[in-house]
């Protein structure tokens, strides 16, 4: 068989392999049933559901003709380095981290961190659209995650709260 899409191949292998971990994972928990859910009916749809958009996708690779069979191209390392690194940047400074004796900066600082980081993924950010972002997602954070679902974690430097 003839793959006709590599980027549509992998990407469908991918989401095939993730959705069968997950359905998987799921059995482990109490499924329950339609009427009465349990821990785990929700991730096993998930799975089951992402295992068979996947499939479709890997088909479609395999029957979709394309212009130049959409080849994967080279890794791109530096926008991988800083998506990863933003979220690695905003784990640490949402809550600290006491090793080294950095204090917890909270969810605003965190996520301005976290947005000014992976914004330098793209080259030739701007400063004022990232800041504007970054200011609508802490804002719009603050409100879901603290207000609404009243969640408990830092919101803001603990050196600033006491």
């Amino acid at each position: 068989m003839h793959i006709k899409s590599q980027k549509d191949f992998f990407a469908g292998l991918m989401f095939l392999a993730v959705g069968v971990a997950f359905a998987w994972g799921a059995t482990t928990y109490n499924v329950g049933s339609a009427a009465r859910m349990g821990p785990g009916y929700f991730p096993l749809l998930l799975g089951i559901l992402l295992a068979l958009i996947g499939a479709l996708l890997t088909f479609k690779a395999l029957v979709v003709e394309t212009e130049d069979g959409e080849k994967i191209g080279m890794w791109a390392w530096k926008p991988l380095f800083y998506i990863i690194g933003a979220n690695v940047a905003f784990g640490i400074f949402l809550v600290g981290l006491p090793a080294i004796k950095l204090p917890a900066f909270g969810l605003i600082v965190g996520i301005y961190v976290l947005v000014f980081v992976a914004s330098m993924a793209m080259g030739g950010s701007k400063f004022k659209a990232t800041f504007i972002l970054a200011t609508v997602l802490a804002v719009g954070s603050y409100l879901a995650f603290v207000l609404a679902l009243k969640l408990q974690f830092p919101v803001w430097p603990s050196f600033i709260t006491g």
